[in-house]
């Protein structure tokens, strides 16, 4: 193999944004499971040291978490609509968080358009969600999407 070949079992190096999000799902994944982690919190360094999260990478998600928490229950309620023959409750935790996420910039972040948040949603959910998370978020992200669109 030639030197500058690429590897193919190396995967390619993911953008700011991409690390960001996917800090964030992992940041909203463990309050999910201790509500009382709150990004501004000193304990919140702990999670950011052992992520080893570049600073930029950090800001982003921080941006991303704190922002989607006041609407926390508004974006369930789009999410909890969007679902079909399906219980919110019942949804497993990485898919749950990644819908949070990916309801909260479609909403709230006029800066990222809305096939971006969409797309990248689909992209994690296929390295930290189950094999059926690509299709299931795609779906629900795309009523969300229809619903929001109709005003």
């Amino acid at each position: 193999m030639a030197e500058n070949s690429p590897n193919p079992n190396k995967k390619p190096r993911l953008s700011l944004r991409r690390e960001g999000r996917e800090a964030a799902l992992q940041f909203l994944f463990s309050h999910d499971l201790n509500p009382e982690l709150d990004p501004d919190a000193p304990e919140a360094d702990d999670f950011w040291k052992l992520r080893h999260a570049k600073p930029r990478v950090r800001e982003f998600a921080t941006q991303l978490v704190r922002g989607l928490m006041p609407h926390l229950p508004e974006i369930d309620e789009k999410i909890s609509g969007a679902l079909e023959n399906f219980a919110f409750n019942r949804l497993a935790v990485v898919d749950r968080n990644l819908l949070r996420l990916a309801v909260y910039e479609m909403l709230f972040r006029d800066d990222i358009p809305v096939p971006v948040s969409i797309n990248e949603a689909i992209e994690i959910s296929k390295d930290f969600g189950t094999p059926d998370s690509p299709k299931f978020v795609n779906g629900v992200l795309d009523r969300v999407r229809k619903e929001h669109a109709a005003g």
